[in-house]
C-alpha cells in the first residue's frame, strides 16, 4: 500500500513539474507578445503624431484653410478633421489637403459648416 501511495505521489509530482514548466513557458510567450504589442503600439503612436503634425502644417500653409481652427487627430493613419468652418469650400479643401499629406491612410471629415462662424470672421 505504501508503494502505491509513493507511486501515486511520484506520478503527480512529475505531472506538476510538467505543468509548472508549461506555465512558465506560456508566461514567457505572453511576456514576449506583450512586449511586441507595446513596441508596435508605440511605433504607431509615433507615426500618428508625425502625420498629425504634417497635416496641421499643410493646413496652416494653405491659404484657404490657414487659421480656421481645424482640429486634427490621427489614429492608425486615419486623420479626423473637426471644428467649425465658414463654408463647404473650406471643408472640402481641408479634406483634400489632409488626404494629400504623406502618411495619411484615410480622412474622416467631421468639419461643420457654420454661418455663425462665417459672420464672426
Amino acid at each position: 500500500m505504501l508503494a502505491g501511495i509513493v507511486l501515486t505521489l511520484g506520478t503527480a509530482g512529475i505531472g506538476f513539474a510538467q505543468s509548472a514548466s508549461q506555465s512558465m513557458h506560456n508566461a514567457g510567450e505572453d511576456t514576449e507578445n506583450a512586449a511586441v504589442n507595446v513596441y508596435h503600439g508605440t511605433k504607431t503612436a509615433v507615426k500618428d503624431t508625425d502625420v498629425t503634425t504634417k497635416v496641421k502644417l499643410a493646413l496652416h500653409d494653405d491659404a484657404l484653410t490657414k487659421d480656421k481652427g481645424i482640429h486634427v487627430k490621427t489614429v492608425a493613419g486615419i486623420v479626423t478633421l473637426r471644428g467649425r468652418v465658414a463654408s463647404n469650400a473650406i471643408s472640402e479643401r481641408a479634406e483634400k489637403v489632409a488626404r494629400d499629406t504623406t502618411g495619411v491612410k484615410g480622412v474622416r471629415n467631421d468639419l461643420r459648416v457654420s454661418t455663425v462662424h462665417a459672420s464672426a470672421q
